[in-house]
């Protein structure tokens, strides 16, 4: 029964039918935001009344590479220009793979950006490996666990 749950390990990352390793990817988090509301003559409660669905940057970090990749080229051309050139937005998915390396669950962030990029911090007296950490603003995401919306990107 155990062998049936997911493992958080395995994953990629698809971007312009191009696949990308990252060590960690968080921000996969919706949340619905209310407003309370108070009625004339009616002091015992205020109504909590739905909104808008926010969601927090998409978090992607991996291990410093030295060779370019089109999705840094994609996050200098955004963030490199000051706004002179139009930011170009993308569909970005993030899969998780099931021990075969078959999709069993597809998060599709619509309309992503890239919003930060940052390297950690460099330290002579630590032996670690140099880590980059790359954030994208997106409009929404879906969930899928349909094998067939795996070629969606390609």
């Amino acid at each position: 029964m155990a062998s049936n749950y997911s493992v958080g390990f395995y994953f990629k990352l698809s971007f312009k039918g191009v696949d990308a390793a990252f060590n960690e990817a968080s921000g996969l988090s919706k949340e619905l935001s209310v407003e309370e509301v108070t009625s004339g003559g009616e002091n015992r409660f205020k109504y909590r009344l739905p909104t808008v669905v926010t969601g927090q940057n998409l978090v992607l970090k991996r291990a410093l590479i030295p060779d370019g990749s089109e999705l840094l080229d994609w996050c200098a051309a955004s963030m490199d220009n000051g706004l002179v050139a139009p930011i170009v937005p993308n569909d970005v998915s993030l899969s998780l793979l099931d021990d075969e390396g078959n999709v069993s669950k597809m998060w599709t962030f619509f309309n992503a950006y890239p919003v930060k990029y940052s390297v950690s911090d460099l330290k002579a007296q630590e032996s670690e490996i140099v880590m980059e950490t790359l954030e994208l603003a997106y409009t929404y995401f879906e969930i899928s666990d349909d094998t067939s919306v795996s070629n969606l990107f390609d």
